[in-house]
């Protein structure tokens, strides 16, 4: 019988962030980020349900029990505000050249926060829990090409271009790292 991690989502801090785990309070917050057209339109392209968000918190709760590792809810330290998600995940997608075996980092962050380096700050602390969690591996994102914002976290990161490609029939690129 195989025994599962039960691991919940260590608690992070950086200078102005708090990276930590999803609670069912958090659902809003949530439906408030995954509904916006502005976070969408480089994200799966539409705005997603309320049920869509909730299997979304419901996937991120089910990684950190599964495999160890998952996504935060990023908070404003000085606030306590909600103002995002970061983190690693295994989505199994239909993709070329496959993920498989390879943690993938995504980020997402409420419109009211763009541009004052929160991306760069939590999308860093996650790198860093990474770096230590996974070893010398290996991890990749992918970005549409006009999500400039995005791609420029991910280079600030260390991220680089590895191949373009498609997903769900949209133009991607996949950075490696």
């Amino acid at each position: 019988m195989t025994t599962l991690s039960h691991s919940a989502a260590p608690i992070i801090e950086t200078e102005r962030l708090v990276l930590r785990a999803h609670r069912q309070d958090d659902f809003e917050d949530c439906v408030a980020l995954w509904t916006n057209p502005d976070v969408t339109r480089f994200i799966g392209g539409k705005p997603s349900t309320r049920e869509e968000v909730w299997a979304r918190i419901l996937r991120y709760a089910g990684h950190w029990a599964l495999l160890g590792f998952g996504y935060w809810a990023i908070e404003e330290k000085a606030t306590g505000k909600f103002v995002g998600e970061v983190g690693f995940a295994d989505f199994r997608r239909e993709i070329e050249p496959s993920l498989a075996e390879t943690p993938e980092i995504g980020w997402v962050l409420m419109p009211s926060t763009h541009g004052k380096g929160y991306a760069t700050e939590a999308a860093q602390a996650a790198i860093a829990w990474g770096e230590k969690h996974f070893g010398p591996v290996r991890t990749a994102c992918i970005i549409a090409p006009e999500n400039e914002p995005s791609i420029r976290v991910a280079q600030k990161c260390g991220y680089r271009e590895f191949q373009r490609t498609t997903y769900k029939g949209n133009p991607t690129i996949m950075f490696v790292r």
